[in-house]
């Protein structure tokens, strides 16, 4: 295998993200000191290509949403003076009546892939992002999400186990659309009852064939880079989907703040079977988001 594909990860300016100025506001990932500051590419690819990493996808990092454009636009201007190949999943609203104006504009650029706009909702109000626990089920984000097949986007999907019934209604409903769902269903609750919570909506997922699982931020709860953990949820993730329809991504620089690039990587080789490694490090992700061929 040549080279890593990093399908999740980002680079900021602190500056531009609401999340980053002002008073500190709880995240989903704890403190973040450290990370409260600019991230940009150099620092990124200081960061992964000592791993080996020969491409990748930037996820939307919460912008204001006004500004989805400008969000693509400063990742495309890293990418030029980088001269390293980023792929875009940006924000769009879909929840909008109609968000074709706005998949008009970002369509325009060539390196956006898809679309995220995160609908994960916990009882914990510290892990909530959403408004409400079934905007999987809206009709207007369901004719939205619809519409991203007629631009060849895929739909990142993000939600928690209880949402997940209501995440695969909406796959089931969208066929010409390809979900990825981000950080493998973002397990967060490791109880007996919390796992089984996790595999059961997992597997209502895999149900649709058109839903690929990505094996990213597996450390956000814990805090910490545990290959144990890892492995749980990869081989359960992995059995459940198969390798073709898995793909690896870090979460940078959210993980910077308990571990290194290349320490993340090695804990996900070490996790995933010998026999995955070609697919979930590289083939999937190239066509999913339809990355350079060789």
């Amino acid at each position: 295998m040549t080279g890593y594909v990093d399908s999740h990860f980002h680079i900021w300016r602190q500056a531009d993200l609401p999340w980053l100025v002002g008073p500190m506001q709880p995240r989903i990932f704890g403190p973040y000191e450290p990370i409260r500051r600019d991230y940009p590419v150099t620092e990124y690819l200081e960061d992964c290509r000592p791993a080996g990493v020969t491409e990748a996808v930037y996820v939307q990092a919460n912008w204001a949403p006004v500004r989805y454009l400008d969000e693509v636009d400063y990742v495309s201007r890293a990418s030029d003076e980088a001269g390293f190949p980023i792929a875009i999943v940006a924000y769009a609203d879909m929840l909008a009546d109609d968000a074709r104006s706005q998949l008009d504009a970002l369509a325009r650029n060539p390196r956006v892939r898809g679309v995220r706009m995160q609908l994960h909702w916990h009882e914990n109000t510290l892990y909530r992002f959403s408004s409400g626990p079934d905007l999987a089920r809206d009709p207007r984000l369901v004719a939205n999400v619809a519409r991203l097949a007629d631009y060849g986007f895929s739909f990142d999907l993000q939600v928690f186990a209880g949402q997940m019934a209501g995440a695969a209604d909406l796959a089931a409903s969208c066929p010409g659309v390809i979900f990825v769902l981000q950080h493998a269903g973002m397990l967060e609750d490791l109880s007996p009852g919390g796992l089984a919570a996790w595999r059961d909506g997992m597997t209502l997922l895999a149900a649709q064939p058109n839903i690929v699982s990505k094996l990213s931020g597996l450390g956000t709860f814990l805090r910490r880079n545990d290959v144990s953990h890892i492995r749980l949820i990869a081989v359960q993730t992995l059995a459940l989907f198969g390798p073709e329809r898995c793909l690896f991504g870090s979460n940078f620089p959210i993980e910077k703040l308990w571990t290194t690039y290349p320490e993340l990587i090695s804990a996900h080789l070490a996790a995933v079977p010998e026999e995955a490694h070609q697919a979930v490090f590289r083939e999937t992700a190239r066509r999913v988001y339809r990355l350079r061929q060789d």
